[in-house]
């Protein structure tokens, strides 16, 4: 262990008795994957509050309980600055909030080593984002898709990152999406409550899965507006799911328009998609709101739809 590591201090409660530990750990350390969290204890940087390491990832974890986690700074490795012309909500030298646009992917990773939010991040901040996240990762708590646009917020020193990633861990963070979903869902408002985890027969998408399996996502949706074909909605989260609103929306039978993963947008909506050239899913991060982890102010930064969607909802208008 160096003497250069960040302890992040993480109490385990009752409900993560049972669970192998590398999950009970990256469940209450929503900033790190999973592999990463495997990769630490392998490495001998977890601990019991007497010191004893605790070396198997796979071992039950002896809820409840309080460890130290220990996670080496971040090194650069391959992740290049490169000015890319960031939009910015919000700053201090603290964090920073992002409005994304669609086409950005977040962080680099195969086939996207460059050109990432990191990669601009990283020549905007001149270096200065936590490491909590790892090489790959640095600053990062929390991601939206490369096809979403919108608000994300990263982290520049580690207390500003362990922050924020309680405040996702504990499901208070406000963030609301803006998105178009084919048909009129029923009711116009409601909830949907329905574990995600991978799907069973394509590894690379979620899915709806048993109670048990999954972790739970929760999304809460209103109809904003009817429009031909379609709906404009928000979309409240209580969990951050990977691709949460995408496939809640689609289980309900209201994929968002554009989703070429979980959508299949038919005639005539798919003409005007086609002619606008629209091809991502229409998901926009409009809301980020949360309290500062540092001064303990409450930010709300709102972001406008970008004008791809904004064009598209105009047309489809009723």
């Amino acid at each position: 262990m160096q003497g250069d590591d960040d302890i992040l201090t993480v109490a385990l409660d009752t409900s993560a008795a049972g669970l192998r530990l590398d999950r009970a750990l990256a469940e209450a350390l929503p900033s790190l994957s999973r592999e990463r969290v495997k990769s630490l204890i392998k490495g001998g940087r977890v601990a019991n509050a007497v010191g004893t390491i605790l070396w198997d990832p796979s071992a039950k974890a002896p809820a409840p309980i309080t460890l130290e986690v220990r996670v080496p700074a971040a090194t650069p490795a391959h992740n290049v600055a490169q000015d890319m012309g960031l939009v910015i909500a919000f700053e201090d030298e603290h964090l920073i909030v992002i409005d994304k646009p669609a086409g950005m992917v977040v962080h680099p990773a195969a086939g996207n080593l460059d050109g990432t939010m990191v990669n601009a991040l990283l020549h905007h901040c001149a270096g200065q984002l936590s490491g909590i996240g790892g090489v790959a990762r640095p600053g990062i708590v929390h991601r939206i898709d490369k096809d979403t646009s919108g608000l994300i917020v990263a982290a520049k020193h580690d207390r500003a990152h362990e922050g924020l990633a309680k405040q996702f861990a504990a499901h208070s963070i406000d963030r609301r999406y803006i998105a178009i979903a084919t048909g009129r869902p029923m009711p116009a408002s409601g909830t949907v409550d329905a574990a995600l985890g991978r799907s069973n027969t394509n590894r690379k998408k979620m899915a709806v899965v048993a109670e048990g399996r999954g972790k739970r996502a929760v999304t809460h949706y209103r109809t904003i507006e009817p429009l031909r074909h379609a709906s404009l909605i928000e979309c409240r989260l209580e969990t951050g799911r990977t691709h949460q609103v995408r496939v809640h929306m689609a289980h309900i039978g209201h994929p968002l328009v554009g989703d070429p993963v979980y959508g299949r947008v038919r005639k005539p909506l798919s003409e005007v998609l086609k002619a606008r050239n629209f091809a991502r899913q229409a998901l926009h991060a409009a809301h980020l709101g949360f309290i500062h982890p540092v001064t303990g102010n409450n930010i709300a930064l709102d972001s406008e739809i970008p004008p791809d969607m904004r064009e598209l909802i105009d047309e489809l208008r009723v």
